[in-house]
């Protein structure tokens, strides 16, 4: 009975320590400036894709450019939530659109950039990080439907 309760206390506290470390990471990445963002994400795909000096500088323009577009898209929806104004469907339709669009053309330029092995890769990439954002927005969904 002992060992069971010993067990027990030791999960409990792994678990706690595990969530401690996922929050300390969210909030790391959230003071980093956008420059660092875009080092950040640029050293990871040199590392990931093994990128040349060519491919390292087209995409550091790249994602400079995507992260400026988050940090706009990051302030513009923060401004809305502190004035209570929530977005009617038509601009909910329109942000979608526009997020697909913007999905579309950083498809094809990173098809431009990378050689069919490194695209191929970065691709399966993107399709695990999407699927994992959609797992986490299913469980999200799902927790905040059982609170009602």
């Amino acid at each position: 009975m002992k060992k069971l309760l010993v067990a027990a206390l030791l999960v409990v506290g792994m678990t706690t320590f595990a969530q401690e470390d996922v929050k300390q990471v969210k909030e790391q990445k959230e003071q980093m400036t956008p420059e660092q963002k875009v080092e950040s994400q640029v050293k990871r795909m040199t590392k990931d894709l093994s990128l040349n000096e060519k491919q390292v500088q087209d995409i550091r323009a790249l994602v400079a450019k995507e992260v400026s577009k988050r940090e706009a898209n990051k302030a513009e929806m923060e401004a809305r939530k502190a004035s209570g104004n929530k977005p009617s469907k038509e601009e909910m339709q329109a942000r979608k659109a526009k997020s697909q669009e913007d999905e579309l053309s950083m498809d094809a330029n990173m098809k431009k950039i990378l050689n069919p092995e490194q695209y191929a890769k970065w691709n399966q990439k993107m399709q695990e990080r999407k699927e994992k954002m959609e797992a986490k927005k299913a469980e999200k969904m799902k927790g905040s439907s059982e609170e009602k």
